[in-house]
């Protein structure tokens, strides 16, 4: 199982917010590529880097703060928050990401979704962000009537690879997992899954790999100490 930690970027800052909450931030540095070296240096693999603002604003804000990041890691990078379009895709893969995570196009445009999927099938992360089981969109700030499971199920028989799952009530909380929820979307998906939002120890951890997701995004834990990276790394990888 893989551990991610997250980065997530709010006017050029590394923030984490509650339960999606942009009036509940909380700035743990002025400088994202801090902790950027600080996670590859401790061994992660991977890096999942979110562009608050441009969540909000329908395209990639921080892109300079990206660069710097990808050029002083060792880390694969995954990168979401704006990304509307097929040439924003495009353009964050030749930019040197490796992954490009999409929420809103994912319910909204699917026939730019199946575009994508036919070009960049191995680059392409779906993520569900769901809240009281239904799915969230436009940087979690405005709620569907879809159903997270059957969603999921829909994109993957689409031809989705990757789902990233978030339960957004937990996100940010270090309230611990919705194990329940995670294990029930494993067990009924034949794609791999990668769970965020609450994990908050190394129970968490081990619970999630039993179960058989891919990889688990680790933000707020790692951030106020509850999760020492080095040392999950070490027990769970």
């Amino acid at each position: 199982m893989n551990l991610i930690p997250a980065i997530d970027i709010l006017d050029g800052k590394c923030v984490r917010l509650i339960q999606g909450d942009y009036d509940q931030e909380t700035v743990f540095s002025d400088d994202p590529v801090e902790f950027a070296v600080r996670w590859s240096s401790y061994g992660a693999k991977w890096m999942h880097i979110i562009d608050l603002d441009g969540a909000r604003a329908g395209k990639l804000v921080n892109e300079k703060v990206v660069e710097k990041i990808i050029n002083v890691s060792d880390c694969s990078i995954q990168i979401g928050g704006g990304i509307r379009n097929y040439n924003d895709f495009s353009n964050a893969l030749n930019n040197g990401v490796n992954r490009v995570i999409v929420g809103t196009i994912a319910i909204k445009d699917k026939n730019l979704l199946q575009s994508l999927i036919t070009d960049f099938s191995d680059e392409l992360i779906v993520s569900i962000d769901s809240r009281d089981g239904l799915v969230q969109v436009e940087g979690w700030t405005e709620s569907t009537q879809l159903e997270s499971f059957a969603l999921i199920q829909e994109l993957a028989q689409q031809g989705v690879k990757r789902i990233i799952y978030t339960d957004v009530e937990r996100d940010g909380t270090n309230e611990g997992i919705n194990f329940k929820n995670i294990e029930k979307i494993v067990s009924s998906s034949h794609i791999p899954i990668i769970a965020a939002g609450g994990i908050s120890s190394l129970d968490d951890l081990k619970s999630l790999k039993s179960c058989g997701v891919e990889g688990a995004i680790l933000g707020r834990a790692l951030f106020d100490g509850k999760i020492d990276l080095e040392e999950a790394i070490n027990l769970i990888s």
